[in-house]
């Protein structure tokens, strides 16, 4: 089997509405790998085929082990991950509020390892494919089958407000754009996306910004993601950054790697 690192999108029409995409990670010669990933607004579920998972978060291959299943929640800080030996895993990237229209009663505030996202007969079928076309339709049948629509009107009115109002934002003018008090937007958002109303807008900047330079104009200077992103100045920029990717901006972009055809940057 040869190494692959491969992005891909939902088809289903009612999985795509709340999955991001797929990635399949498969390194069959693997010692030791190591990386890191840093905050972003999704959330993810992992399913490593035969892995133990060691107190420090350590994933460990171990050819007796079941497929081991992880959510991570949004990171609002850099997140070390480090694999030894084969690595054959398939993670499922999720919108915001995406992996409650499937799983319920779940914290997704904390690093959850104790859940069945899958069943014995879903894992096996997951595992029996490395092709992205079958594995799509089976991850896709897979979801579509645990689909029990979660709503918020009043969280979802406050993310699209985020969304579209990134670049001018305050917490008081969301909550009073929407109608309640700052103590309750930032109550539910802690309930249901593990972080602050504050925090989650930094994480959205953030990612814009990376996606900037990234895909739309990778010769854009930092100065003018500084002024077009709405930051007091330079040395702010500079400071989010810090904060979020413990890293400047140059340097970051300088180490980072961007992995498949989605928004997959990581320090290898």
């Amino acid at each position: 089997m040869n190494e692959i690192f491969e992005t891909f999108k939902p088809k289903n029409s009612i999985v795509k509405n709340y999955v991001h995409y797929y990635y399949l990670d498969i390194k069959p010669f693997n010692v030791t790998n190591e990386f890191v990933c840093f905050p972003h607004f999704n959330n993810t579920i992992s399913i490593y085929k035969s892995h133990v998972r060691l107190e420090k978060g350590e994933m460990i291959y171990d050819e007796t082990a079941q497929p081991f299943q992880i959510f991570t929640p949004i990171r609002e800080k850099v997140l070390h991950v480090k694999q030894s030996g084969q690595l054959h895993r398939i993670v499922i990237v999720f919108h915001p509020l995406g992996v409650q229209q499937f799983y319920e009663n779940l914290n997704v505030a904390e690093y959850v390892t104790d859940f069945e996202f899958f069943n014995s007969n879903e894992l096996n079928e997951l595992f029996s494919t490395t092709e992205t076309e079958t594995l799509t339709q089976i991850v896709d049948g897979c979801m579509e089958k645990k689909f029990k629509p979660f709503s918020n009107h009043v969280l979802e009115k406050a993310i699209h407000y985020i969304f579209n109002h990134y670049e001018q934002f305050s917490v008081a003018e969301l909550s009073g754009q929407i109608g309640i008090s700052r103590q309750y937007l930032n109550r539910i958002f802690k309930f249901n996306l593990g972080i602050s109303t504050k925090k989650f807008h930094e994480i959205v900047v953030f990612r814009h910004s990376v996606n900037e330079k990234l895909f739309k104009d990778p010769y854009k200077n930092f100065t003018e993601l500084a002024y077009e992103f709405n930051f007091s100045d330079q040395s702010h920029f500079n400071k989010i950054y810090k904060i979020l990717a413990e890293n400047s901006p140059k340097n970051f972009f300088k180490k980072g790697t961007v992995l498949g055809k989605e928004d997959t940057f990581w320090h290898l």
